[in-house]
């Protein structure tokens, strides 16, 4: 299970007035399920790559468990990305060339660790979402809805202790979007995962033990 900290995070993107955050401290206990909430631009996807390790802060530390994700040399950050962090994009990152089956088993993919076993639990996850008669499909042949029903199956398919996903729900109608926040919840709780979502839709924040208010920690923004 996977704790988060954050203790005088200054990070800034690249240039002389570009965007950046600041974020004196934040806490995220060992398995809490917790919604990120604030406007457009506030910084909620540059807080997930940070805990991703996506990104380096200028100053401050990273902390999930007993890892300091900011002080990771790249092979190690690939590592903590690939066995730890179940991550859902604003944009997917589903690949082209695999199917939707093999997209939601990358994580065996990489390891050389596939098996009948991962294949039959990764058939019921697209089954929960409703894509089990799309296994074999190209993401390419998909809705924009679907690709997006994908990419949270392959985010929670290895039992990962940090679950972070970027407004999952964006593109679904109103019982999809429902289905889909259950599901990371549940799935988080069910292996004691710690999870963030961002999310722009208000109605969906009773599912969450927590809401943070982004605009309530930062520093400094914009």
């Amino acid at each position: 299970m996977a704790a988060i900290s954050l203790t005088e995070v200054d990070f800034r993107y690249p240039g002389e007035n570009a965007f950046g955050i600041e974020i004196g401290s934040l806490e995220v206990p060992s398995g809490q399920c917790a919604a990120i909430v604030g406007p457009s631009g506030s910084g909620k996807t540059t807080l997930l790559s940070l805990v991703a390790g996506i990104l380096s802060p200028q100053t401050g530390q990273i902390r999930v468990g007993d890892a300091r994700v900011d002080r990771l040399p790249e092979s190690a950050r690939r590592s903590y990305r690939i066995h730890q962090v179940g991550q859902v994009f604003q944009a997917f990152e589903l690949l082209e060339y695999l199917t939707v089956l093999e997209n939601v088993l990358l994580s065996r993919y990489i390891d050389s660790s596939v098996d009948a076993g991962a294949r039959e639990r990764a058939l019921r996850l697209l089954e929960s979402v409703g894509l089990a008669d799309r296994a074999r499909a190209r993401p390419s042949r998909l809705s924009h809805g679907e690709r997006q029903r994908v990419a949270v199956c392959r985010a929670i398919f290895n039992r990962p202790q940090l679950l972070l996903a970027d407004e999952p729900t964006g593109n679904l109608d109103a019982a999809n979007k429902q289905n889909v926040v259950d599901l990371l919840v549940r799935q988080a709780r069910e292996h004691g995962s710690t999870l963030l979502m961002v999310t722009h839709d208000r109605g969906l924040l009773g599912a969450f033990e927590r809401v943070i208010d982004l605009e309530q920690i930062l520093g400094r923004h914009g």
